[in-house]
């Protein structure tokens, strides 16, 4: 070996370990073996950066603003509110979660696919009196195999295409990972609903802390009926299944500003009525975009959206001293001087009668504020209040979402004909999300999981150097001397084998700039087409189901779901074992050696 290998070996070596030691977060060790590599010669100092302006680094970072901008239009709304039904037995429930959270990662990033609908599937459970975590695992196993479908489904696949474009003069398309992620994701979806998720370990301890919706605040709101909706003449009644499968109480109506008597469920709805409901924020605003209804005070609504880049909701606690303690939202001005909607008011043991801008609150009130984007902080302080901790909550633009899903379709279809390099495609999609107020400029910028962003502008440049420097050629000889006389069916599964089991216990990504160089040397070395060996690792790269570190879903699911370090691998071993079995022989049908 040569110093320069040496010394690469030896940053990948240091680079794996403190992954696994995991004392340091992984964007930080990946950034300092960069910059180690620039001081010790082995990457060139015009290259050190090279990695934050690739293909993949664009369109990892892109994905999830424009992710985050189908949420935004109420896009996902769709299919969960027509479809989610928590009467359902947990196998069909499984089932249909799984087939929803595959379809979504496919044409999203699974990262961003699953944290839509985990909290669907956590309020589900509440419903349904059964424990989270019984749902979450194969909800997040299915989401990370219907990413495999294609190139913009998860991180290793748009890897895995520009490192093709390097390396062979042309990346894959937009489905060309489609034949064999599409069979290895159905196959993998039919074990997760029909045995899997019977594998693992039921924790009834779990329940309190696997749920962390259990101590949301529910708030006392009001929704209007706007001038032309369709559901003028209906009985309040009529609502009730709806609002029932957006977790919302209907507990009133408000006509002409008074409160009408009892729950007037037999009351036909009129323009401008508004209905009394309880529910938390998320459920509110769903319920509302569901409905196409309008916020307790419409005509302030318009005016702070005319006025703003958008809309955002917040939630603050009224101290003793607040300037809004016991008086109402009307009498302080609150509309007409910030601009400002109050949207409900959580107030444990004692019942609100009267509109909510007409209440007065007191201290200890948790106050729900429709605020224009950016303002929060400042009209938190004007009223005396204090913050309570961010919880993501947004504003669902339900009026766009034929817009956003009709400039998203267009886009992936550019991309997939080769009218547009993905790149671009997917860039003008967030610009019109922006031009067209789909998402505020302001919260772009926050959709973007950053320490990915440096994790892969860093591995880039020193996984390039291991290849420039002969060492993925090494790599890839030892191996092949290792199958000598195997079949090529062999060479494919030790291959997938290998990168799999890095894949369980190392970043995906990391996992991936490594080993599709080495599979295109093993290629070369037996002198067959690499494509199948791209392919094979494509899907193990992402196939990390063994441990809640291999892949980010898994993390994300190990609070909510109450599980240990241990529960993983129960169902996530047979699984593994299935995609092998599974995609070795697709892969040799749809891209012969």
């Amino acid at each position: 070996m040569t110093s320069d290998q040496i010394i690469l070996f030896s940053l990948f070596g240091a680079v794996f370990g403190l992954l696994l030691w995991g004392r340091f977060r992984y964007d930080l060790v990946a950034f300092s073996a960069l910059m180690a590599g620039v001081v010790l010669g082995v990457i060139p100092t015009k290259h050190a950066f090279d990695g934050f302006g690739h293909p993949a680094t664009l369109v990892v970072a892109l994905v999830l603003v424009v992710s985050a901008g189908l949420v935004r239009s109420g896009a996902v709304f769709l299919i969960t509110r027509t479809l989610v039904d928590s009467s359902r037995k947990l196998g069909s429930h499984i089932a249909l979660m799984g087939a929803i959270g595959g379809i979504l990662s496919a044409f999203m990033n699974n990262v961003a696919a699953l944290a839509l609908l985990m909290p669907v599937d956590i309020q589900t459970a509440r419903k349904a009196g059964r424990l989270p975590g019984l749902s979450l695992m194969p909800l997040s196993f299915a989401t990370i195999l219907g990413g495999m479908v294609t190139l913009i489904g998860t991180p290793p696949n748009i890897i895995i295409a520009t490192i093709r474009e390097d390396a062979l003069g042309a990346p894959f398309r937009m489905f060309d990972f489609a034949p064999v992620g599409g069979v290895t994701a159905v196959t993998g979806l039919a074990f997760v609903a029909l045995i899997g998720w019977r594998l693992i370990p039921k924790n009834e301890d779990a329940q309190e802390a696997g749920d962390p919706m259990a101590g949301m605040a529910q708030y006392i709101a009001e929704l209007t009926v706007p001038k032309k909706s369709k559901h003028i003449g209906k009985l309040v009644r009529d609502l009730y299944e709806v609002a029932e499968k957006n977790d919302v109480a209907i507990l009133g109506l408000v006509r002409d500003g008074k409160r009408r008597y009892g729950t007037a469920h037999a009351t036909r709805l009129l323009a401008g009525d508004a209905l009394v409901l309880e529910a938390a924020p998320d459920a509110l605003d769903e319920f509302r975009a569901a409905l196409s209804l309008d916020f307790a005070e419409s005509k302030r609504q318009k005016a702070i959206q005319a006025e703003s880049d958008g809309l955002q909701i917040i939630e603050v606690v009224v101290a003793g001293d607040a300037r809004i303690n016991g008086k109402t939202a009307q009498s302080i001005g609150l509309g007409w001087r910030k601009r400002t909607v109050l949207m409900g008011i959580s107030r444990n043991g004692h019942r609100i009668t009267k509109q909510v801008r007409k209440t007065p609150v007191h201290a200890g009130d948790i106050l729900l504020l429709l605020v224009p984007q950016e303002r929060g902080p400042e009209i938190t302080e004007w009223l005396g209040c204090l913050p309570l901790a961010a919880r993501g909550l947004e504003v669902t633009n339900d009026k766009k979402v034929w817009l956003a899903i009709g400039m998203f379709a267009a886009a992936v279809i550019a991309a997939s004909v080769g009218l547009l390099y993905l790149p671009i495609a997917l860039g003008m999609v967030v610009v019109g999300f922006v031009l067209m107020k789909i998402m505020p400029l302001s919260e772009v910028y926050d959709h973007i999981s950053w320490p990915v962003v440096v994790l892969l502008g860093s591995m880039i440049p020193l996984g390039s150097a291991l290849e420039t420097s002969g060492g993925t050629e090494l790599i890839a000889g030892w191996l092949v001397d290792l199958t000598t006389g195997m079949a090529p069916w062999m060479i494919l599964t030790i291959l997938m084998v290998v990168t799999m089991s890095l894949s369980d216990v190392l970043n995906n990504t990391a996992t991936t700039i490594v080993a599709a160089p080495i599979g295109i040397k093993m290629a070369q070395t037996l002198e067959v087409n690499p494509d199948p060996f791209l392919m094979a690792v494509a899907v193990a790269a992402s196939c990390a189901f063994l441990t809640p570190i291999g892949h980010k879903n898994n993390t994300l699911i190990l609070g909510p779901g109450g599980y240990s370090f241990g529960d993983y691998w129960r169902m996530g071993l047979p699984l593994e074992i299935l995609v092998v079995a599974v995609s070795i022989p697709a892969i040799l049908l749809f891209w012969p050696l």
